[in-house]
């Protein structure tokens, strides 16, 4: 162990090393990571533990300088662990890079069925008594962190002695298919709200696009599309990302030499926000979250866009209508652009085509759960819909909701004590 300090506060690196696939403990080993956080002025003391699953999939858990945020909030009676799921940040990373190791995509594909929720929550199980000493733990999942939780809560409430969701909480038997069905338009009312807000950028998302369409440049390797533009409608899910989409746009074209150009401002910003060299298994695993049972998920998000063809930019711009943007999905064409995802493609393809995943949730054992739970719900979420939010609310005994348009998916961020003061109040019935 590494201890070390920040402004107020005292870190400990932690190293755990726990089964590949939990059906096989004796078999092969990976490590996880976490970094212990605790208030420098309560170092000493025996605090109860919150574990914080972050959202995704795909991202290790945030990088705090000194007690910021909701973090600064938590120490105040916590003492945390900040956890990198499998797969990402120091824990076993599983990248274009490291992938390899397992063989061919087959290999690959097979290894990365065992970094769903189900394997993080086992993963969890195995650490809680290493640093409780058996006692159960807080836990806050944020999105993706929250699905994890509603697992945990599945299939090891005796772990827990309250959970926190914000923004995360899943169906619990809708398909994939269902789960974009319920996005699309959710998106599209996002888009809408932007293009009222600044309707200045409805004509230049069109010459954007059109200036892709025809160029089809690059930066840095990555092919710059027509579809990589429309997914930076990913922004419009945070609270500020309107503003930040619209600023991205107003520094689209420099005139030159050669005449209008896409400037290498925007170019840079596109490539980077397109990017998944940091989190690739957001784009592997993003469908296969929603697995259950035999159906596979068979590249869902582009499918059940067909069924959408006012997000097709050819469509809208031989007309004039409106570019939509897209966000929260992931295509396979995404692994055509991205030179971070384009060696795994056909992994990608195997996994999207998988079938027989194991269920995720125990609906008998949520509707007879007796954890405190308190879930903060999004009023018009972009990422999680809010609708199926609600009946999985419905579905866990004593859960308490707090349904908010204050704040978007992103709230924990945005809010930070605010909204943990506010689930705590909720699971102590101070509220």
């Amino acid at each position: 162990m590494n201890s070390y300090r920040q402004p107020g506060l005292v870190l400990t690196d932690r190293h755990f090393t726990v089964p590949l696939d939990h059906t096989d403990p004796g078999g092969e080993q990976i490590e996880i990571f976490g970094r212990e956080v605790v208030a420098g002025s309560r170092a000493d003391e025996q605090l109860p533990w919150l574990l914080y699953l972050e959202g995704g999939p795909g991202f290790g858990a945030r990088r705090f300088t000194g007690a910021e945020a909701w973090l600064g909030r938590a120490v105040q009676e916590f003492r945390v662990l900040l956890l990198d799921q499998r797969g990402t940040g120091l824990s076993t990373p599983a990248n274009r890079q490291t992938l390899p190791l397992r063989g061919g995509p087959r290999e690959q594909a097979d290894y990365l069925t065992h970094f769903r929720s189900d394997s993080i929550v086992r993963d969890c199980e195995l650490i809680r008594p290493q640093l409780t000493g058996g006692a159960p733990w807080t836990v806050l999942g944020q999105s993706f962190g929250g699905f994890c939780a509603v697992r945990y809560l599945s299939a090891a409430p005796e772990g827990l002695s309250t959970v926190l969701i914000t923004g995360g909480l899943p169906s619990l038997d809708a398909h994939a298919d269902d789960v974009y069905r319920a996005a699309y338009p959710r998106i599209e009312r996002k888009v809408a709200a932007h293009y009222a807000r600044y309707p200045q950028d409805v004509e230049r998302a069109r010459e954007i696009t059109a200036h892709l369409a025809e160029h089809r440049p690059e930066s840095a390797g990555h092919r710059l599309t027509p579809e990589g533009f429309q997914s930076l409608g990913i922004m419009l899910g945070g609270g500020s990302g309107s503003h930040q989409l619209h600023y991205l746009l107003e520094n689209a074209f420099v005139t030159t030499p050669h005449g209008t150009e896409l400037s290498d401002t925007f170019q840079e910003a596109m490539r980077t926000a397109n990017s998944f060299a940091g989190h690739p298994l957001y784009a592997l695993l993003h469908e296969s979250i929603y697995g259950q049972g035999e159906r596979p998920t068979d590249w869902a998000a582009e499918r059940v866009r067909a069924e959408f063809p006012q997000f097709d930019a050819a469509t809208a711009l031989k007309g004039d209508g409106p570019v939509l943007f897209t966000g929260e999905s992931i295509h396979p064409w995404h692994f055509d652009v991205d030179p971070a995802l384009r060696p795994l493609r056909e992994t990608a393809e195997l996994l999207a085509g998988r079938g027989g995943w194991e269920p995720l949730y125990d609906t008998e054992r949520l509707a007879a759960n007796e954890v405190p739970v308190a879930a903060a719900v999004y009023h018009d979420d972009m990422y999680v819909d809010t609708a199926h939010a609600l009946r999985t609310a419905g579905a866990i005994r004593g859960l308490r909701t707090w349904v908010t348009d204050e704040f978007e998916h992103d709230g924990l961020r945005a809010g930070g004590p605010r909204v943990l003061d506010r689930l705590l109040a909720l699971v102590r019935d101070e509220i």
